[in-house]
């Protein structure tokens, strides 16, 4: 295969992708002012734009070699490995269900004095997103919660709720099942395990700082009452399951066979499910993952075409004239998937979008698949975390207003503590903590 050197023009298909995707969703959002307008957008149609640009491009090539070319692409083991990995994640959380995961918030609710609540609100979010794998649907789910906090209370809603999207990122960033890890370690070519010893040691103390500037908050607000709802003990199971088992670096697949089994069973045997309803659970569960798939399908092969006619060479060749040495090339790395995710509002996106040229990065400066990955997926979590027209506050602001709560972004944003203090976690991780070397 004759591979171009140095061609920027390469680069065009992200570009097409780019404009289509983040200038109509900001149009349709805060133009036209169209409720969740972002996501109005069909990221499929946009990639498949990008593409049709692709094979348009570099005549050289036959159309029958850029198939063969995009196909090599989408072959590839870890993209293989990656889709399947999406749809039993997701078959696991729709056999679970939401009851499982109100259990657990409840359950913690319940054990703490109302000073310590928005803490807990912070702490139940770290558990439930790590063991979920998803920040919208543990957003979606504690949101509700943080706002009855709020109401009983006396906490700010922004406050409540930022605790919520702040915890829901620490998972999305550390789960095992998160689309993000998942992403991130197969693209990288590196164990979740490895990956998730790299993550925490940057997320650990992001997360500690955080509850500690939370609870210097709480014991300045005065206190109004508590919230107390019925939970399920038993229901908790399969997350714990889940969570225990992708620590102890089991195979992703195994934990995730081992929730959906617990999960059914516990869900048939508490009545919460009917038996001829499981399956339409799991195949509802699984068919969320689709667009994720496809999307990561279509990344896969544009990128493939974009590699042989040089782009990544070109990108490359920016980013080492700009960043030099080991510690510049981490934060080109960071900065080149916090772009992304600005661009397309989409951590999971970004990573798949800037994983080959991360990974072609990685060994241009010697920088480890482990440490790689986790980079990738730690910048994509904060600048996800943060902007305000990321699913992540659209649906937080919407799960408010539902309970009839008027809040903005802008309101939320300076109560993200969690992701601030994540950034600044990853500068001092790359620019002072050497990597640790391999056995």
């Amino acid at each position: 295969m004759n591979v171009k050197k140095n061609n920027p023009r390469a680069l065009l298909p992200i570009l097409v992708f780019l404009v289509l995707y983040l200038g109509l969703g900001l149009t349709f959002e805060y133009g036209m002012k169209i409720p969740m307008g972002f996501y109005n957008i069909p990221i499929v149609i946009a990639f498949l734009a990008a593409i049709l640009v692709a094979c348009i491009q570099n005549p050289e090539l036959s159309f029958e070699r850029k198939l063969e070319i995009m196909g090599q692409g989408v072959g590839d083991k870890n993209i293989i490995t990656m889709l399947l990995i999406f749809l039993v994640a997701g078959t696991f959380v729709g056999v679970v269900g939401r009851s499982s995961a109100e259990s657990v918030a409840y359950f913690m609710l319940s054990i703490i004095p109302a000073r310590f609540a928005v803490a807990v609100l912070f702490v139940v979010s770290c558990f439930v997103s790590t063991a979920m794998g998803t920040s919208v649907g543990t957003i979606t789910l504690i949101t509700p919660i943080a706002v009855s906090v709020a109401s009983a209370s006396g906490f700010g809603v922004p406050l409540c709720v930022g605790a919520v999207m702040g915890g829901a990122m620490f998972g999305d960033n550390l789960s095992f099942i998160s689309d993000t890890t998942i992403a991130a370690c197969n693209g990288q070519g590196c164990a979740m395990k490895d990956k998730f010893r790299e993550n925490f040691g940057i997320a650990l103390p992001a997360a500690l700082a955080t509850l500690a500037v939370i609870l210097v908050l709480s014991f300045r607000t005065p206190m109004a009452g508590a919230v107390v709802e019925p939970y399920n003990l038993v229901q908790i199971i399969p997350y714990v399951l889940v969570l225990i088992g992708g620590i102890a670096g089991f195979n992703v697949f195994l934990v995730l066979l081992a929730g959906i089994v617990s999960g059914s069973a516990i869900m048939l045997f508490t009545g919460e499910t009917a038996a001829t309803d499981l399956l339409a659970h799991m195949g509802s569960g699984a068919a969320g993952m689709f667009e994720t798939s496809m999307v990561a399908i279509l990344v896969a092969a544009m990128c493939a075409l974009i590699r042989v006619y040089g782009g990544f060479d070109a990108l490359l060749n920016l980013i080492r004239r700009v960043f030099r040495g080991r510690r510049g090339g981490q934060l080109g790395m960071g900065l080149l998937v916090g772009v992304m995710d600005i661009a397309t509002a989409n951590n999971t996106v970004a990573i798949v979008m800037a994983n080959p040229i991360a990974r072609e990065m990685g060994q241009e400066y010697g920088i480890s698949p482990r440490k790689c990955a986790s980079l990738l997926d730690t910048f994509s979590c904060v600048f996800q975390g943060v902007i305000p027209y990321g699913a992540q506050m659209l649906v937080a602001i919407s799960a408010a207003a539902e309970l009839g709560h008027a809040v903005s972004a802008f309101d939320i944003m300076p109560c993200l503590i969690y992701p601030y203090l994540l950034l600044a976690s990853s500068l001092i991780f790359i620019f002072l903590v050497p990597e640790k070397k391999k056995c």
